[in-house]
């Protein structure tokens, strides 16, 4: 069991630093093929190629770095959390939101993640949008 434990916290920390080196296909690499996201006050996508949807979505629209990461795992490696602060740029106006005018963010966030066979099976971000929203200008 700790053998689970561990590879689960360092898949996690993978994931993170393939998201933090702007390597999308290693993040994918990661995901199980029907991975569930859950996107933060959002809806459901299913699939890795949603997941990489998304990600070229957000891609486009904003450039962040996650720091100060803790990764929590669960007794079985079956699940995950990890929290961690957004440091952002917001760099192009996404749908719905204030205008972008190369803005800098500092957020609080956190996910979740469900882990089978190795890989990332669930991912659910939260942070707080209202606070994003004031720190943009919204």
């Amino acid at each position: 069991m700790p053998d689970r434990v561990a590879a689960a916290e360092a898949l996690i920390r993978q994931y993170y630093a393939a998201f933090n080196a702007g390597d999308v296909e290693a993040m994918l690499a990661l995901l199980c093929s029907d991975v569930a996201h859950h996107i933060n006050q959002g809806g459901q996508e299913d699939g890795v190629p949603a997941f990489r949807a998304f990600m070229a979505r957000m891609n486009r629209h904003y450039r962040e770095e996650l720091r100060d990461i803790v990764v929590m795992t669960g007794a079985g490696g079956t699940r995950a959390a990890a929290e961690f602060t957004v440091h952002g740029t917001y760099l192009a106006t996404d749908e719905g939101l204030p205008a972008a005018t190369g803005q800098r963010y500092v957020l609080p966030a956190g996910a979740f993640f469900a882990i089978r066979d190795g890989r990332i099976a669930r991912v659910s971000n939260t942070y707080n949008l209202a606070d994003w929203i004031a720190q943009v200008g919204g």
